[in-house]
């Protein structure tokens, strides 16, 4: 299946669950990239730097679609199995301890095999509810006695074999166990779960689910775990590969132009929006502090640290360009200079306004 995302205008991005409104502008790389994924039913690992976008891409797909967006937050403490289902094993333990201090002189308890029935304690995970809504529903039903979270439709149109998109966020932050523990429901399509009777497995003819994993690149993914993605990388131009011969100079110049372009998807439907040379001064402040980090080896400050930057001064002093450019000085330094070493360099004291 081919999906049609637009490229030459942005898209407005509706709250959704605990994600903001937002604007996202499509790449034709990312989706060229979405549709081979699609049509492969491989999986799309998406890497690059932090606030590159690589988390709202999935969301605008499913925004731009009305398909149904689940997503999960990896941690350090995250496994494979949170990823296909949340067993509740200390509420049944409890429960077990409460039945054994109720039991009756002839050993019976009424509704002994319910109250301990495993799948009373069992939430579907993300990868259920995005495989087979339908049976994911069903138990998330039957589980009565764990509080969880079922994910929101995203219409009152949308049919359980719907589009469908999950977003696997951070997976970096967890060790290989995992990655290695989704390699074979990845590349099947399909896990078993432990008293539940059935297979979860994407029904054949529906479509198939879109599932989006993100990289900060902080840990080596396994090489196996690779091979199951398709990936696309989410390149700042002064680090595209593509412009590696480019002179710093010319470097610098498409970095600007490209965070004003980002500024103005962002900022062109506000009340009073950023004057044009207010976006270019605060998009060259980045890059020198990018160039600046570079040469220090500490993090960089992208695309995120820019519209933050933007959003201050947009709300600080709205419509006065004057004033945006003096506290633009006063202020960058909190965006951009997140590390000893670059205020060590520069000095971390700014003129203030």
């Amino acid at each position: 299946m081919k999906i049609k995302l637009p490229t030459d205008h942005p898209i407005d991005l509706p709250e959704c669950d605990t994600w903001p409104k937002g604007r996202h502008q499509f790449d034709p790389i990312a989706v060229h990239a979405i549709n081979a994924a699609l049509a492969t039913g491989r999986p799309l690992l998406v890497r690059g730097e932090p606030g590159t976008g690589k988390s709202q891409l999935a969301r605008a797909v499913a925004a731009h679609m009305g398909w149904l967006f689940v997503a999960e937050v990896v941690h350090a403490r995250s496994e494979s199995q949170d990823l296909l289902w949340h067993l509740d094993a200390v509420s049944r333990l409890g429960e077990a301890q409460a039945v054994a201090a109720q039991r009756s002189g002839d050993g019976v308890v009424p509704d002994l095999k319910e109250r301990l029935d495993p799948l009373s304690y069992m939430a579907p995970g993300p990868l259920w509810w995005v495989f087979d809504w339908g049976s994911a529903d069903r138990q998330s039903r039957r589980c009565k006695r764990y509080r969880h979270r079922r994910p929101e439709r995203p219409h009152d149109e949308w049919q359980a074999d719907g589009g469908r998109v999950l977003l696997i966020d951070e997976i970096d932050k967890a060790d290989a166990d995992l990655p290695n523990g989704l390699l074979e429901t990845l590349g099947n399509g399909r896990f078993g779960v432990p008293h539940h009777e059935e297979t979860i497995t994407v029904c054949k003819g529906e479509l198939p689910p879109l599932v989006v994993i993100t990289t900060n690149e902080e840990r080596e993914l396994p090489a196996a775990f690779l091979r199951r993605c398709l990936v696309l990388h989410l390149w700042l131009p002064d680090d595209d590969p593509k412009n590696r011969d480019h002179p710093p100079e010319t470097k610098r110049k498409q970095l600007i132009s490209w965070l004003v372009a980002r500024g103005r998807v962002h900022f062109a439907e506000v009340d009073q929006p950023l004057d044009g040379e207010v976006m270019r001064e605060a998009a060259g402040h980045l890059a020198d502090d990018r160039q600046l980090a570079e040469q220090h080896g500490v993090t960089k400050p992208g695309q995120a640290e820019y519209l933050d930057l933007l959003t201050a001064l947009h709300e600080l002093a709205p419509g006065d360009k004057v004033r945006q450019l003096e506290l633009l000085l006063a202020i960058k330094p909190f965006m951009l200079k997140k590390s000893e070493e670059l205020h060590e360099a520069q000095g971390s004291h700014e003129p203030t306004p």
